[in-house]
């Protein structure tokens, strides 16, 4: 598995909404955005995670950045991780994980001595003009808001 590098343009995508909304990255034009692929909604690991960026979302709306997160689960169910963890935020659903290919996210995984294809949990943030600018591949969830964070703080 090869993950979008920084520096590489960002794929441009329109995926729906925890509202069943389309979403599109052009939509933030102007704007920094975090986009985190997470594999499943409701899932101990992905709520520290979505919690986290959750009560970050003051500190990273004063740098200018948008957080989608995006997942293959389905509208109904990003809707009840949305509302259960009171999430303040963009949920996306990539039910075809098409958009995870365009990033080069979703491949071989191995759990519990199963392997199978799914979504790694790697974030991008994507700069005003539609670069990726950083690469996030390499923490735990609870503290990925903080290495975001310490990121942009610079």
């Amino acid at each position: 598995m090869t993950y979008l590098p920084a520096g590489s343009p960002a794929p441009s995508f329109t995926l729906h909404d925890q509202n069943d909304k389309p979403v599109s990255l052009a939509d933030f034009s102007g704007k920094k955005v975090l986009v985190y692929f997470y594999p499943k909604a409701m899932t101990p690991g992905c709520k520290v995670q979505a919690c986290g960026l959750r009560d970050s979302q003051t500190e990273l709306a004063e740098r200018n950045v948008v957080v989608l997160g995006i997942s293959p689960d389905p509208v109904a169910r990003l809707k009840k991780f949305e509302e259960k963890d009171e999430l303040n935020f963009t949920l996306l659903s990539d039910d075809d994980h098409a958009v995870a290919d365009a990033f080069g996210v979703w491949g071989l995984k191995k759990f519990m001595g199963k392997e199978y294809d799914g979504i790694h949990r790697i974030s991008f943030l994507i700069d005003e003009t539609g670069t990726v600018a950083k690469v996030f591949d390499k923490f735990k969830t609870k503290d990925h808001h903080q290495v975001v964070m310490d990121y942009l703080n610079g």
